[in-house]
This record gives structure tokens, sequence and C-alpha cells, in this order.
């Protein structure tokens, strides 16, 4: 079994989840925030993952309140903004930090295999992970990357 799989993490609703559960899937990791001018980036990835997840893409957001205190609601106000304002339906995890002693395994990990900036740190807000079928890293975001920028990656890890 690959590292990633070996993770786990918590949807919003306090249920626990193994990132095994996305063995199989192409996986898009991305941490979010919904008071961030990126926020809008929540239509196009909820568009991708309605497109692609038929094929094996699968989407997992991940809310983080490190860059600007831009996510500082509770779970249930983080369900709301993604669900009633961006229509999201791809699955959401707790608030976790990304960067710092305190930052959530998986994005420790992710950083390490896909470190994009000096030092690996994560720069800001939707940065996102494309994990291969195999529970491999493949590619790393920039924050500015718009969705519909990386279909191409998408399509040629489907």
């Amino acid at each position: 079994m690959t590292v990633f799989y070996q993770f786990s993490a918590t949807r919003l609703q306090g249920q626990p989840v193994s990132m095994a559960d996305y063995a199989g899937k192409l996986v898009l990791v991305v941490n979010t925030a919904s008071h961030c001018g990126f926020t809008r980036q929540y239509a196009g990835l909820e568009a991708l993952w309605r497109q692609y997840a038929a094929q094996g893409l699968m989407i997992l957001g991940f809310p983080c309140n490190q860059f600007g205190k831009q996510e500082p609601g509770s779970a249930d106000d983080i369900a709301q903004t993604c669900h009633i304002n961006y229509g999201v339906s791809f699955p959401m995890f707790e608030k976790i930090d990304v960067n710092g002693a305190a930052a959530h395994p998986l994005f420790q990990y992710l950083k390490t295999e896909l470190p994009g900036m000096p030092g690996g740190r994560i720069k800001w807000n939707f940065t996102k992970f494309l994990i291969g079928r195999d529970g491999q890293p493949l590619r790393r975001f920039a924050p500015i990357t718009p969705p519909a920028k990386m279909e191409a990656a998408i399509l040629a890890a489907l």
C-alpha cells in the first residue's frame, strides 16, 4: 500500500475517513477557505468533479484558517458556504493546519513529495495536489491555478 493510503482525516460531519477508501481513484486534494479571493474556485472544482467523478476523479476539500484568517467559521459555517453558495457536493473535511508543527500529516507528506516553492510550504489557500490512481503524488498546482486549467492534467491521469 502506498503512503498516501495510510492517512486518514475527519469529514466536516465528524466521520473519520481513510485515504485508502479512495484507492483506484484520481484524487485532487485542496486546502480551501470560505473568505478568500480564490473561494470562487469552489464552483470550478465542483464542475470538474461532476464532469469526471464517474471516470474516477475524487476531490477532497480541507479548510484551513492559516492564511489571512480566511476560514474562521465552524464546521456548519463552512458547510453552508460550500453547499449553499457554491453547490459543493464533493467531500469536505474538518478545518486543519497545512503548515507548521501542527500541520495535518497528509499535508506534511504531500509537501515533502511535491515541494513546490522553496521550503515546501504551502503559500496560500487553494493549493492543489493531484494524486494518481495508484496513490502516488503526481502534480502540485498553485493557488492561482483555476480548476479549468487543471483539466488536461486530470484527463491525462484518468
